[in-house]
């Protein structure tokens, strides 16, 4: 019988977190939750797919207004691919509106067209501001078909429906949890991470918040705290000769801006992840969308409206927040995963903490 587990499993929420290793991080101060739910309004659920010996995936919905009353109104967003090979529906018209009008589900590559007919049946019956007359919900993936039976298609229209409906604000389950439950990163365990960073009042005190899906790279590029990390932990590799991973990357803020001044911010988790040893190979599918929550009204007036923005020239903390919050919730993401067994019996191990620590600690930038 299918197990299915959602946001509020407390397994999935006790799982350690990079900061709980002395793990330091550059880029300024996380948040309450050090979660991209910092943003005020923002909620995440996961549904989570465990079944028998062979089904190991799921799907996380991020929603940048919740469920509530102004779960519906758009937010000013772009998307940025580093490289395309990968999928992120609905990204056609937020170029060209400047907004994201739909929650974010991320799943596996095979259930990208079930969740996204999922999420338009449900916009239809919990929200018809977006399910009629049309709706292009943004839907995302990476490939789980190491662990998890893939071609089997497990993932049904009331997963995603759970992933929504579960979603919340607060602390976010990590690692084996929702899409990235079959997740593969560095050759080690992946799936979802999350972090974020609050700027000091003298910056406007914005917060910006990041959710990862992380299924890339390989051991040798792994960087931890600048340390070359995947060149000293060589135990229980995996089987790729050359980066064919994927992840994609939310990121959120409350900051005043324009749909061109978001896309400046999607490019920029680029670097976040490049300074965990990312080379966004060939094979990598890495798709980002990020959103503002400041701007309420623009896609609800019937005339011309008034918006404040950040100026550019001020711009420059939230691209280092980016910058610092993404590297830090892809490291929360192999942290936070557990060893995995799947199909046919195949293991990928959990990064070993005791031996990171170790390294850390040789190289004095352990912090407990």
């Amino acid at each position: 019988m299918q197990l299915l587990i959602v946001l509020a499993v407390l397994a999935g929420l006790e799982t350690a977190r990079a900061r709980d290793l002395g793990i330091p991080f550059d880029f300024g101060r996380p948040g309450t939750n050090n979660a991209i739910t910092d943003v005020a309004g923002v909620e995440v659920g996961h549904s989570t797919i465990i079944d028998g010996d062979a089904v190991r995936t799921g799907v996380t919905a991020v929603l940048p207004r919740g469920k509530g009353d102004d779960g519906t109104r758009p937010c000013f967003a772009a998307v940025f691919a580093l490289n395309g090979n990968g999928e992120m529906t609905g990204t056609a018209w937020v170029e060209e509106s400047g907004m994201l009008e739909s929650p974010v589900l991320i799943t596996n590559t095979s259930s990208v067209g079930v969740v996204r007919d999922a999420v338009i049946a449900y916009a239809a019956r919990k929200w018809p501001k977006l399910g009629e007359p049309w709706s292009l919900p943004v839907v995302a993936e990476t490939w789980d078909g190491r662990l998890n039976d893939i071609a089997g298609m497990h993932v049904k229209p009331e997963h995603a429906a759970a992933a929504i409906d579960s979603a919340a604000g607060g602390r976010v389950a990590e690692g084996n949890v929702g899409g990235g439950t079959g997740m593969v990163a560095f050759e080690y365990k992946g799936g979802i991470g999350t972090a974020s960073r609050v700027l000091p009042a003298g910056d406007g005190g914005y917060t910006v918040g990041v959710l990862v899906q992380a299924n890339f790279g390989l051991r040798h590029q792994l960087r931890i705290a600048g340390l070359p990390v995947g060149r000293e932990l060589r135990d229980n590799l995996q089987y790729s000769k050359a980066e064919t991973g994927s992840i994609i990357i939310v990121v959120a803020t409350d900051a005043p801006l324009l749909p061109h001044q978001v896309k400046r911010l999607a490019r920029r988790a680029a670097l976040g992840l490049a300074r965990t040893g990312s080379v966004a190979g060939n094979g990598s599918g890495d798709l980002f969308i990020a959103f503002s929550t400041a701007p309420t009204g623009a896609a609800d007036a019937r005339g011309p409206v008034t918006v404040s923005s950040l100026p550019n020239d001020l711009a420059g903390p939230l691209f280092e927040a980016t910058v610092g919050a993404t590297e830090e919730a892809i490291v929360n993401a192999l942290v936070a995963a557990r060893t995995m067994t799947g199909k046919d019996g195949r293991t990928v191990s959990a990064i070993p903490h005791d031996q990171l620590r170790a390294i850390l600690r040789r190289h004095g930038l352990l912090l407990n």
